[in-house]
């Protein structure tokens, strides 16, 4: 699975500057990988304390986001627009939309 690189980074990223990370995120989110079975689950909390990462599920995240593990690598490197991806049906969002625009910024933190 690609994005594990990128769950590994957001991890080191939330161990070195998690208070910075918790205020651009403020919400817990969840990450579904579509085609990687279990392994495919990662929740990113930026909204308690000074942040926390994790393989798993987490029943009250704020925003959930599946997507293929392709497309999230796609995104995350900027090859995959975001709004376009979720227009075209290759992101799913559940729960509140507009913690979504602020992954990409995360992403970007997070490199």
């Amino acid at each position: 699975m690609k994005s594990q690189a990128l769950f590994d980074a957001m991890s080191a990223a939330v161990k070195s500057k998690g208070p910075e990370l918790v205020k651009m995120g403020g919400a817990v989110f969840q990450f579904i990988i579509s085609d990687a079975g279990p392994e495919g689950k990662f929740v990113l909390d930026l909204k308690n304390g000074s942040g926390a990462a994790k393989a798993g599920e987490e029943a009250g995240a704020d925003c959930t986001i599946t997507m293929a593990d392709a497309d999230l690598v796609a995104m995350a490197e900027g090859k995959l627009d975001g709004m376009q991806a979720f227009m075209g049906g290759k992101l799913k969002i559940k729960g509140n939309m507009m913690l979504a625009q602020k992954l990409q910024s995360i992403l970007e933190a997070a490199k």
